[in-house]
This record gives structure tokens, C-alpha cells and sequence, in this order.
């Protein structure tokens, strides 16, 4: 048997783009079960309440403005 090999056709692992939220199909739909749990993960170091009402969108930008502080 020959040893594997990388397929030489294969695209090279790189990151896709970031879509914006604000751009996503699904945005408008309520935020996910995983992103609530994340976000009460996330505030519980600071005294920020997160609202309950949040869209997909609108959770994945509190998210990523609670991780960059």
C-alpha cells in the first residue's frame, strides 16, 4: 500500500471570510440556545444584563464586543 498523501488538488486550509451579522439570512431569527449561554458565560465578569429579546445577529456582535473588552 502507498502511504497517503495530501491531495494536491485540495484547497489550502485557510480561514473563510467573516460575513458580517448584520448581513446573515438568519439574523433576524432568535438568538441561539449556544449564544445565550455564552453571552450569560461572558457577563457574568461584568455588570452588563443581556437582553432576552436578542436576534442571531444581534447576540454575535454583543459577543465579539464582551470578548474584546
Amino acid at each position: 500500500m502507498s502511504e497517503s498523501q495530501p491531495n494536491a488538488d485540495a484547497p489550502a486550509n485557510t480561514a473563510s471570510p467573516e460575513k458580517d451579522p448584520s448581513d446573515w439570512v438568519t439574523g433576524d431569527e432568535p438568538a441561539t440556545g449556544a449564544q445565550k449561554s455564552y453571552l450569560e458565560t461572558l457577563t457574568r465578569q461584568t455588570d452588563e444584563d443581556v437582553p432576552n429579546d436578542l436576534t442571531k445577529a444581534e447576540a454575535s456582535q454583543k459577543i465579539d464586543e464582551l470578548k474584546s473588552s
